[in-house]
């Protein structure tokens, strides 16, 4: 009778130790899947603002290169691409499009000395330099939040908690062609 007891409390003890664990994996996952929808949080808003520079920029530029149409009317497309996008890497295609398409506003600007020269315009520009670099950090810690989750999802033994509680694989913030990889030059 003692014995059975002993056994009963023994295996009631390693179920309680098998619930316990399973619930700090699963918290575990719980605060890592959160982590990672802050980050792309982070990166939302920096493009947002990005978003919000960019139609001051392009009037300051429309009143200096007016026949500039098609560069005004593709950056006007990439910037509602961006918002636009739903995954991290829509938004990531988005986002260089919206890159390149800008590229190309700040060549037109190049064949104007006095826009150059004008405080309002370097203003939105040393702004979106800026806003560039604190997208490119924001990009940076989404994928480093990312790989640490994807990390937890997939090594013994959290995946096996990972796959009952239903935790997916996140994507990376990718960028696809290898001339997007290299920082767009742009001199004034």
């Amino acid at each position: 009778m003692v014995l059975g007891l002993i056994i009963g409390v023994a295996f009631l003890a390693c179920i309680l130790l098998v619930v316990v664990l399973f619930a700090a994996m699963y918290n575990g996952l719980v605060k890592s899947r959160n982590f990672v929808d802050n980050a792309w949080s982070q990166i939302d808003v920096q493009l947002k603002r990005r978003y919000d520079l960019i139609p001051n920029i392009v009037e300051t530029v429309k009143g200096y290169a007016a026949h500039e149409r098609d560069t005004f009317e593709n950056i006007t497309k990439a910037r509602a691409a961006v918002m636009e996008a739903k995954t991290p890497h829509e938004a990531a295609e988005a986002s260089n499009m919206l890159s390149s398409t800008l590229k190309s506003l700040f060549a037109v600007a190049e064949n104007y000395p006095d826009l150059k020269a004008n405080a309002n315009f370097q203003d939105l520009q040393r702004q979106l330099k800026e806003t560039e670099d604190k997208i490119a950090y924001a990009r940076q810690f989404y994928n480093d939040t990312v790989t640490k989750y994807n990390n937890m999802i997939q090594t013994i033994p959290r995946n096996i908690v990972a796959m009952i509680a239903g935790f997916k694989k996140r994507e990376l913030f990718e960028t696809a062609e290898a001339e997007e990889r290299a920082a767009p030059q742009v001199r004034f």
